[in-house]
């Protein structure tokens, strides 16, 4: 008897149209509308990037797609076939309306993943307490992948991306070694470091492997997309970093964004646009490395996190 394994592809969200984005900007602020100037400078950057096309929900979808087909891929014999369900944080479909969706497919077993590499407790962690939570309710059996930033494919896939680009580089002239890489990520509250929280350290842990991997000296980690509150975020901001980088006289700059999986409005206008300016007005020659979004090898990595955890299920048991 085959068992159906449901798989709860978590992430963010965007909204799905430029009429969405203030229903999606209310819903991160917790209920609380927007001002029309904060809408406006919001719509004016998803604007920027795509003219009212939103990437992120397609590369989502694609991811989600990418990774049912490779979980049942290959896998003659096997006794469990993997159905995959989109949870997003703040658009539709929510988390719990993912998880209500396998209730109605009878799902009993099921996998949570956030499409994030890296654990915090407060971004990955509340993904997974929304999940639990309504899994339990729901009387689903429900197993979480907390992180999985030193997978070695996804350090081969993230190398292979920084020696692509810093091939680009050489082929105009510069230097390899004049070249500096940033890995980045977004920002978070920095109270998240007394907490003891392991994000900080997974992101400097991937960093190194992915440098040591393809052979970069030149390196350092920087923040970016920090929130806009009362309370300090971890820094330095990519934009202090490249005003830093400047002053030191680097005018080769590589930004490796390996807390960010698919292209969305942090990569596109953030580093795309905001940084790319930035370093145009400086005079310093600035690219950043593709992101994963479906690549074959990403996912592959996602397929063997979540049949690592789904190997708590009794096979043929439902």
């Amino acid at each position: 008897m085959t068992t159906k394994i449901g798989v709860l592809v978590m992430s963010y969200g965007t909204p799905e149209s430029l009429e969405g984005v203030e229903a999606y900007y209310t819903h991160i602020r917790r209920g609380h509308a927007p001002s029309a100037e904060q809408l406006k400078e919001l719509k004016d950057r998803y604007e920027a990037i795509v003219g009212g096309v939103f990437p992120l929900r397609e590369n989502t979808d694609r991811q989600v797609e990418g990774l049912q087909a490779a979980l049942n891929s290959g896998s003659a014999g096997e006794e469990a076939e993997y159905v995959c369900y989109q949870g997003l944080k703040h658009a539709s479909p929510f988390i719990e309306d993912g998880v209500e969706a396998m209730v109605k497919d009878g799902i009993t077993q099921a996998v949570g993943i956030v499409l994030a590499p890296h654990y915090s407790a407060m971004s990955v962690g509340t993904y997974i307490k929304r999940a639990r939570e309504k899994a339990e309710a729901c009387g689903i059996n429900m197993a979480f992948v907390e992180s999985y930033h030193l997978h070695p494919v996804l350090i081969d896939a993230l190398s292979r991306r920084v020696s692509a680009k810093l091939d680009l580089f050489e082929e105009t002239g510069a230097v390899r070694d004049e070249v500096r890489v940033l890995f980045s990520a977004h920002s978070l509250p920095e109270r998240i470091l007394s907490m003891g929280d392991p994000y900080r350290d997974q992101l400097l842990a991937t960093s190194e492997a992915v440098a040591g991997k393809a052979g970069v000296s030149s390196w350092q980690f920087t923040w970016q997309s920090a929130g806009r509150t009362a309370e300090p975020w971890l820094g330095p901001d990519i934009l202090a970093t490249l005003r830093g980088l400047s002053e030191a006289q680097v005018k080769y700059v590589l930004v490796a964004p390996v807390g960010f999986v698919s292209d969305h409005l942090e990569v596109l206008y953030d580093l795309d646009i905001e940084a790319q300016a930035l370093a145009s007005e400086l005079d310093m020659r600035l690219m950043r490395i593709d992101s994963l979004n479906s690549d074959p090898a990403y996912m592959s990595v996602l397929s063997d996190v979540v049949r690592t955890a789904a190997g708590q299920f009794k096979v043929g048991q439902s």
